[in-house]
């Protein structure tokens, strides 16, 4: 293996590794590919502390012999003369209020912490939060309130993820994250075994949210294994998550994916509830841009506008639009010594640079709920999709 796949391979094991992302800059410098080390540089600068951007000033420009940026380091205390370039490095997604204080940091993250979203919001209150506080009062009414099980499914990268946490957050339990396509897979060594500590934790620890993210690789692996191995992980499992619904456990079991029509009926029977969680809407774009954004240096920035180009947009989508906006002003100064802060222009050529991956995701849910859906299992997705003229 080269250097390059070999950080490569370390990043798809912990991708916030500053100094591994700086390495794969310098690797991508030394073979001359400028827009690969620009964004690897984007990104150990962007999660790195004080001694990875000294490292990143020391190098200077990759690409030049006395680059403007190793000029201005040599005339001025550049980190402080340019008091912008340390807001823009300032990790990302951290918002104002995270900064604020160690107490707002350690709070845990509720449903009034995404932006926009009403309706899932109001939707996740009612058929899971307040039957897991109250369940007492669940039971008048013969709903369930603890060991609920419920999925999660839409367009990945819409936040099923965060929506769980926050969920978590609401009901005042442990979040405790599973993903299931690695658990699952043979080059893990997973065995039954570790799938009874899993739960045994989640046991130990009430009340808990129980996270199975990837639900899809289940019943993947489930129809196609070869192994007797995956077959006996997937069917403990399964089992641990009939124990729980037949039992009072204060536990709830949140599972999410992105492919839904891979699930087989018979996982779906085991959830007693689902949930849509579709393209951020227009106030939740704003949201997200306006977090993606906080701690960056900007001009006044036109949020409203920005939301405005970005229809069917998910939350990942957004971050990509502003990494690719600050490599634009990185770039600008490594290789000319322009100082600049993001601008409106910056965020316009991203967009237009860049395209919805939900569209895809949403047109294919449409043909399946059109030829497939006997079930009727969707009912959610299809009610969004009606009101969707552009698809």
């Amino acid at each position: 293996m080269t250097k390059i796949e070999i950080l490569k391979a370390m990043l798809t094991r912990d991708e916030t590794n500053a100094l591994t992302w700086y390495l794969l800059g310098l690797e991508y410098a030394e073979m001359g590919e400028r827009n690969e080390a620009l964004h690897a540089f984007t990104q150990a600068l962007t999660l790195g502390d004080e001694e990875i951007r000294h490292m990143i000033v020391k190098e200077g420009n990759p690409y030049q012999q006395e680059s403007p940026l190793k000029k201005a380091i040599e005339d001025t205390d550049f980190f402080l003369a340019y008091e912008s370039v340390p807001m823009l490095l300032t990790q990302r997604g951290q918002s104002d209020e995270e900064g604020t204080s160690e107490a707002t940091k350690q709070r845990p993250m509720t449903l009034a912490d995404i932006g926009g979203m009403t309706t899932i919001k109001d939707e996740v209150q009612q058929k899971i939060v307040q039957p897991f506080v109250t369940p007492g009062a669940a039971g008048i009414f013969r709903k369930k309130g603890y060991g609920d099980s419920v999925l999660l499914y839409g367009p990945p990268g819409c936040g099923k993820n965060t929506l769980a946490k926050a969920i978590a957050g609401e009901c005042e339990a442990h979040f405790l994250p599973l993903s299931l396509a690695d658990s699952l897979s043979p080059y893990q060594g997973v065995d039954e075994e570790q799938i009874k500590d899993l739960f045994a934790r989640a046991r130990a620890q009430k009340p808990t949210l129980l996270f199975l993210d990837e639900l899809d690789a289940l019943s993947n692996n489930r129809g196609k294994a070869s192994s007797l191995l995956l077959r006996r992980v997937t069917d403990q499992l399964l089992w641990e998550m009939d124990q729980i619904k037949c039992s009072p456990e204060k536990m709830l079991i949140v599972a999410a994916t992105s492919m839904p029509w891979d699930v087989d009926p018979s996982c779906h029977r085991r959830f007693d509830k689902q949930i849509f969680v579709g393209p951020p809407d227009l106030e939740a774009r704003e949201a997200i841009f306006r977090q993606k954004l906080s701690g960056r240096p900007s001009e006044p920035l036109n949020f409203a506008q920005l939301a405005a180009w970005t229809s069917f947009y998910s939350a990942a989508d957004i971050e990509y639009v502003v990494e690719l906006a600050t490599e634009q002003v990185l770039h600008d100064l490594l290789t000319q010594g322009i100082e600049r802060p993001i601008q409106m222009s910056d965020l316009r050529e991203s967009i237009a640079a860049t395209r919805s991956t939900t569209v895809e995701w949403l047109r294919t849910m449409k043909s399946y709920l059109k030829y497939a859906d006997q079930e009727g299992l969707y009912k959610e997705a299809e009610s969004y999709l009606l009101h969707q003229n552009r698809l």
